[in-house]
């Protein structure tokens, strides 16, 4: 595969590059820029060569099933790129940021047509198409017209097999158009590649998985069991499974639907998978108001009416003990309700033991909420690579090593 410093003469052509700016915002304001940052040293390559850049990004999300057209225009005020536009032009002061408020048609053409060398456009949102998210080939195909190459640099949007993601680079493919991976999805690619193709120096391989719900995870963890020699599970979905083990979990969230897949798990992993022994748990799940809050022995049981909401000081000592081992250490899922200052602790305490890593092992967060959680308490450059994209990198995980947005570069 191409990257973007190995494209050639790239002066004075136009390139199409796939960034992920789905960024959070409120009422036109950014809250957070990291995801423009990030794809600033692919951008600043191609400009500084002279290229005509055209950005291109999906923000929020459009429900294009919706009946009530309203809606659907509610949606697309939200989601709309004019700001994100305004917030790259901050970042970039000294090089000309247009935005043009079209995603086809003669107003982007005439958009892209008056870009000079060295200059960028930001494209309106890629999702105010219907036909993106369904790769439709003629959106695709008009998109891949307006451009002499392509440059994949959203890492967040590689597993989806979108217009802008799969069907652009497959039309200029076949057209004889050069593709390249930027310098966000070399970086992205080569760390959670390792994390598949596991090599015996990184041995002890630790997996640390919490979240929501065993379902969402059922293809990452059965392929991390093939390749980890311990996972650690924290969150919601451990009550799964200590329910499939029959103990009493009160009112904690469980998939009944998965109580057979959690059991064989188990039982395939023959001792590799650490369940939590103790839980932080409430009987009120709002905060501020009224609520008790105690600590249990998950073995002996969460009493009726009280829910798990993080993992408790034992499982927290228990965790540690064998991150400090790890040679490499994955990790998807904060180990508690972590948006809650009293059930902070037991995410906290992950991040602390892999912290201490530093230097010794290579640690990985996979995106999503643990991004947000290592950020949030002061950990993030303690860790060796931290992913753009928490989908994208758990798809890469189970997939070993594929995603539709990386191989059609291929």
């Amino acid at each position: 595969m191409l990257v973007v410093n190995e494209l050639k003469d790239v002066k004075g052509l136009k390139v199409y590059v796939r960034v992920d700016f789905n960024v959070p915002q409120k009422d036109g304001v950014i809250r957070d820029n990291n995801r423009i940052k990030a794809a600033l040293p692919t951008i600043e390559e191609l400009t500084k060569k002279g290229a005509k850049v055209i950005l291109m990004s999906h923000l929020g999300k459009i429900k294009w099933k919706e009946p009530d057209m309203a809606k659907i225009e509610a949606m697309k005020k939200a989601n709309d790129m004019a700001p994100v536009a305004k917030a790259l032009q901050e970042l970039l002061p000294d090089t000309p940021v247009h935005f043009v408020n079209a995603t086809r048609g003669e107003e982007l053409r005439k958009a892209v047509d008056s870009l000079k060398d060295g200059e960028i456009l930001l494209c309106q949102n890629t999702r105010y198409e219907k036909g993106e998210e369904k790769n439709d080939p003629a959106l695709a195909k008009e998109w891949a017209d307006l451009a002499d190459a392509f440059v994949m640099d959203a890492f967040g949007s590689a597993h989806r097999a979108h217009a802008s993601t799969v069907g652009v680079p497959t039309f200029m493919k076949e057209e004889g158009k050069p593709v390249a991976l930027g310098y966000l999805m070399v970086n992205e690619v080569k760390n959670l590649t390792r994390c598949v193709e596991v090599k015996d120096e990184d041995r002890p391989y630790i997996a640390i998985l919490g979240g929501f719900k065993v379902s969402d995870k059922i293809k990452v963890i059965d392929t991390l069991l093939s390749k980890c020699d311990k996972i650690l599970i924290g969150g919601a979905m451990a009550y799964t499974f200590a329910k499939a083990q029959g103990q009493k979990i009160g009112s904690s969230p469980c998939e009944d639907d998965q109580l057979d897949y959690a059991r064989k798990c188990l039982e395939d992993a023959k001792g590799r998978i650490l369940l939590p022994v103790d839980s932080v748990i409430t009987d009120n799940f709002e905060e501020g108001s009224q609520r008790h809050i105690k600590t249990v022995d998950t073995v002996s049981g969460i009493p009726d009416g009280y829910e798990g909401m993080d993992i408790g000081p034992k499982t927290q000592a228990l965790y540690a003990s064998e991150i400090a081992k790890a040679k490499m250490v994955f990790w998807n899922g904060p180990m508690g309700v972590f948006e809650q200052k009293e059930f902070q602790e037991g995410t906290k305490a992950v991040c602390a033991a892999a912290a201490k890593l530093k230097g010794k092992a290579f640690t990985v967060i996979g995106g999503g909420d643990s991004a947000s959680a290592v950020k949030q308490f002061g950990y993030r450059d303690a860790f060796s690579h931290v992913s753009t994209g928490g989908g994208a990198s758990l798809e890469m995980i189970e997939n070993d090593g594929h995603l539709p947005g990386v191989d059609i570069l291929k």
